[in-house]
């Protein structure tokens, strides 16, 4: 393992398996700024190349999980120069959201399970982050907002494609038409959340123990969870059964099914090899 680098927007550990990353910019109601976007893919990369995290939990610092994006990131004028041509202004802007969506979906493409711990608010472009994680859980006190509609715009990095995947049609249209706010409760009945806690921290111990449980677990068997539900998600069942064919044809070796026998035979918790780290091509 080496040293992860130092991040603005976010406060990292690694410990048994488990890396947590916390939002940590609670005056600012860790809105998503520049450097949040810039850094959560880099965050997510280096764990899962720099790190023996098996699972990564997200969670937030004061009163609100995020008020989501930063207006500072759009109205910076070398991101989105709103002036000149506009056929090529048109170009470079739905460049930039590309690339804004592209932060999101780091989620999904790490190898690693992401869980997202939610308190107070989980606004507009926080609701696209947590849509792209494996698993959400929120204190009571939670909502969340479509808030783009709200303020003159369709959402455009993530909650029109994911929500209706995760909570039925009509409620996601009504909530993007809208822009009302939906509770924890809510989300709760809907299965948006796995599960509502008391408090922020009785969420995290929660959140922490589901953790610690997918840590247990095979890495190669979890990293097969993942691939093969996202893919799934996006494929017919008839694509989806074959690729698993191939992932298990390729994949599937005895060892870590040996050691789960022979730990379960002696009553003790089986220990598995990781996973190979990440590195660049030819690197050594």
């Amino acid at each position: 393992m080496s040293a992860l680098p130092e991040f603005q927007s976010f406060n990292v550990s690694v410990e048994n398996h488990i890396a947590h990353v916390q939002l940590c910019r609670p005056d600012a109601l860790n809105s998503m700024n520049q450097a949040f976007w810039l850094e959560l893919p880099q965050c997510m990369r280096a764990i899962e190349a720099q790190t023996d995290a098996r699972v990564i939990v997200i969670s937030s610092t004061g009163k609100h999980f995020s008020a989501g994006m930063d207006l500072g990131v759009f109205t910076n004028p070398k991101a989105v120069p709103m002036n000149g041509d506009p056929g090529r202004m048109a170009e470079n802007l739905r460049r930039v959201v590309m690339q804004l969506q592209d932060t999101l979906s780091s989620l999904e493409q790490i190898r690693l399970p992401v869980l997202a711990a939610i308190q107070g608010g989980c606004i507009g472009g926080a609701l696209d982050m947590v849509c792209a994680a494996d698993s959400r859980y929120c204190s009571a006190d939670a909502y969340f907002t479509i808030k783009e509609t709200e303020l003159g715009m369709t959402a455009d990095v993530g909650t029109l494609q994911r929500l209706p995947k995760l909570m039925p049609q009509g409620v996601v249209r009504e909530l993007a038409y809208t822009g009302r706010n939906f509770s924890a409760q809510e989300a709760k009945a809907l299965g948006f959340v796995n599960e509502v806690y008391e408090s922020q921290q009785a969420m995290l111990d929660g959140v922490m123990t589901i953790a610690a449980q997918i840590a247990k677990n095979s890495p190669l068997a979890v990293t097969g969870c993942k691939e093969m539900l996202n893919y799934s998600r996006d494929h017919s069942v008839e694509d989806s059964l074959r690729y698993m064919a191939t992932w298990q044809s390729g994949m599937f070796r005895p060892t870590d099914m040996m050691k789960t026998f022979q730990a379960k035979a002696q009553k003790q918790q089986a220990e598995y090899e990781d996973l190979r780290p990440l590195k660049g091509l030819f690197e050594e």
